[in-house]
C-alpha cells in the first residue's frame, strides 16, 4: 500500500472532528450538549457569532456567513450546520436572506477547507403535503412542496444549493435530514400553533395524519449522519403516525370543517395583508399528510426514543397559555376566544379583509 493511500486510511480510522454552526441556542445547541463529551468524536468545534455555555468543547466565535469561516475549519473533518432562522414572525426576506447566504457560505467554505461530510437540516415538508400523497412516503419520494415566501420555500432554496454544491464539488459529501414536524421546547411551528387554537381546522373531504419528530430523535439521527452512518437524503420521525381520530381524542380538542377554496382562500387574502404570519400554502400541512418513512436510520440500526402519543402529548403541554388561530397569536383579551369563537374567526375573515381594503382607500 503506498504512504498516501495509508495516510487517508488512518485518518479515516480516527475519530472525526466535528464542527457544529448555531451552537450557542436552539437545535444546535441540544446537538452539541449530546457529542461534546462523546468518545466518537476526537474534538467538538462549536462555531457562532456568540460563545454559549457548552464546555469541553472549543469556541470559535464567527458569523457563519462570514467568508473566512473556511480558514476557521480547515482542521474539521465533518460539519453540522444548524445555523438557521425559522421564526414563523421573522421578516419573510431577511430571514430567507440568512438562510441562503449561511448555507452558502458553509458549502463553499467546507469544500475551500477540505472537510469531508456537511450535514443539513431542511424538512419533510419538501415532499408536499397533498390528500392523494401515499402515507407514508418514501425517502425517494418527489419533491413537490410549492415554493413560497415562507419557510418551505427556504427548505427549497437550501436544498437547491446543496445540489449545486455536489455539481460543483464532487469530493464532498452532504447529507440532507428531513424531519417530520418538530416538537421540543422552543419550538415554535406552523404545526404547533395549529394545537394552539380552539378548534382543529380540516378541508372537508380530507383525512389528517400526523407524524411528530422529537428533537432528542432529531438530535439523535444528526449525530448518525455526523458519524457517517447514514447518508443522502434521510427522513426522521417516530414510528407510524396518529389518525385525525387518535388526535382529537389525546387533545381533547374537536375539529371543524370548510371547504378547500375558503379555507385556502382566505389564508392567502390575510397573508398578503400581513394578518397572518405563513402563506396559504403552508396550511396545507396541517390538514394534508405528509408522512415519511425513516428507511435509511432503520437500516442503520436507529430507533426514535420518542412515539407519536409521546410527542404529540409534549406539544400539547407546551402550548399551554397559548393561543393561536390560523397561525396567528392572540395576545390580551382575543385570548379569550371560545372554541365557536375561533370558527367565527375564520369564516368571518372575509369581512376583516374588506375592512382593511377599505382602509387603504382612504
Amino acid at each position: 500500500m503506498q504512504s498516501e493511500d495509508l495516510v487517508t486510511t488512518s485518518k479515516r480510522l480516527r475519530p472525526p472532528v466535528v464542527a457544529v454552526t448555531g451552537a450557542a441556542s436552539g437545535l444546535g445547541r441540544e446537538f452539541l450538549s449530546r457529542v461534546a463529551s462523546s468518545a466518537d468524536f476526537r474534538r467538538v468545534v462549536a462555531i457562532d457569532d456568540q460563545r454559549g455555555d457548552v464546555a469541553d468543547v472549543t469556541w470559535r466565535v464567527i458569523d457563519v456567513r462570514d467568508p473566512l469561516l473556511a480558514n476557521r475549519i480547515s482542521d474539521v473533518d465533518v460539519l453540522v450546520h444548524l445555523a438557521a432562522d425559522y421564526r414563523l414572525d421573522s421578516d419573510p426576506g431577511e430571514r430567507r436572506g440568512y438562510n441562503l447566504r449561511a448555507a452558502q457560505t458553509v458549502l463553499t467554505a467546507s469544500a475551500a477547507a477540505r472537510v469531508r461530510r456537511v450535514v443539513v437540516v431542511t424538512s419533510a415538508m419538501v415532499y408536499g403535503a397533498a390528500p392523494d400523497n401515499h402515507v407514508p412516503l418514501p425517502e425517494d419520494a418527489p419533491v413537490a412542496a410549492e415554493p413560497d415566501s415562507g419557510v418551505v420555500g427556504d427548505h427549497l432554496e437550501i436544498e437547491a444549493l446543496v445540489r449545486r454544491a455536489l455539481r460543483s464539488h464532487p469530493g464532498l459529501e452532504v447529507t440532507v435530514l428531513r424531519p417530520a414536524a418538530v416538537v421540543g421546547a422552543g419550538v415554535d411551528t406552523v404545526v404547533t400553533r395549529h394545537f394552539e387554537a380552539p378548534r382543529l381546522l380540516t378541508v372537508k373531504g380530507s383525512a389528517p395524519r400526523w407524524q411528530f419528530c422529537h428533537v432528542e430523535d432529531l438530535v439523535s439521527a444528526l449525530e448518525l449522519a455526523a458519524l457517517g452512518q447514514v447518508s443522502g437524503v434521510v427522513t426522521v420521525g417516530s414510528d407510524g403516525w396518529l389518525e385525525m381520530e387518535q388526535v382529537e381524542e389525546l387533545s381533547g380538542l374537536r375539529r371543524f370543517e370548510l371547504p378547500a377554496g375558503l379555507t385556502f382562500g382566505t389564508a392567502q387574502r390575510l397573508h398578503r395583508l400581513g394578518i397572518t404570519p405563513a402563506p396559504a400554502t403552508d396550511l396545507h400541512y396541517v390538514v394534508y399528510p405528509w408522512v415519511v418513512d425513516c428507511a435509511s436510520l432503520r437500516a442503520a440500526g436507529w430507533k426514535p426514543a420518542w412515539t407519536n402519543e409521546a410527542a404529540f402529548q409534549q406539544l400539547l403541554e407546551l402550548r399551554e397559555g397559548r393561543h393561536a388561530v390560523v397561525g396567528r397569536r392572540l395576545p390580551g383579551k382575543e385570548a379569550t376566544l371560545t372554541a365557536a369563537g375561533a370558527t367565527v374567526a375564520v369564516i368571518g375573515t372575509a369581512a376583516i379583509v374588506r375592512r382593511a381594503r377599505r382602509r387603504r382607500r382612504i
